[in-house]
């Protein structure tokens, strides 16, 4: 059966202050020296490839490696705010023990609704968010027709997509880990889809 995309998707880098285990969402934070050596390193591993086009979230931490896996094809590299990480409202940049200092009630309702709760501060919810996602990746599919195509997000973003790949409920997504700078690698057939590889 004919492929009609391959999709090479890559998590940001290792980030500032990522050993408090903070929520950043839309907050636009910096690499680390760790981070930008493992973004060098996942446009490496697809140097010697033919690719199409190379997307990224337009945040800083994604948009460093979507410079770098362009640097080795001549392609557009096109950064878009649909491919942010969910936006947390008022618990952006805090950690997440900070959050279940100060918001107990509402960690409680996420728990049991993740897909329908809104955090404070007008938060995405899971359903607005992976709308926002999937209809961004799914004009990108159609625009590559035939190609193949790297996109550098986020874990959040991510997961979305391979939930999405594997028909797994979104309030599963956290059941999916995605280290810092892994590369994720899905086929989509005329009916069907392929995950070759996840958290590479």
């Amino acid at each position: 059966m004919k492929r009609r995309n391959r999709f090479y998707i890559i998590r940001h880098g290792q980030v500032a202050g990522y050993d408090r285990f903070p929520v950043y969402g839309h907050t636009d934070v910096e690499l680390t020296e760790i981070g930008f050596l493992q973004m060098k390193e996942a446009a490496e591993r697809l140097r010697l490839l033919k690719i199409h086009a190379v997307y990224s979230s337009d945040l800083k931490r994604s948009m460093e490696g979507g410079r770098q896996a362009a640097r080795f094809h001549d392609v557009p590299f096109v950064p878009l705010p649909e491919l942010r990480e969910m936006y947390f409202g008022d618990w952006e940049g805090l950690t997440l023990g900070e959050i279940r200092e100060r918001y107990p009630d509402e960690l409680d309702r996420r728990q049991a609704d993740l897909f329908h709760f809104e955090p404070p501060g007008q938060g995405e919810s899971m359903e607005r968010f992976s709308k926002r996602v999937m209809t961004c990746f799914e004009t990108i599919r159609e625009k590559h027709e035939g190609g193949n195509v790297v996109i550098v997000a986020h874990g959040g973003v991510n997961r979305v997509i391979l939930c999405n790949a594997m028909g797994i409920d979104l309030n599963r997504m956290f059941t999916i880990h995605q280290d810092y700078g892994c590369l994720n690698i899905i086929d989509y057939f005329p009916d069907s889809c392929l995950v070759r590889l996840m958290n590479g």
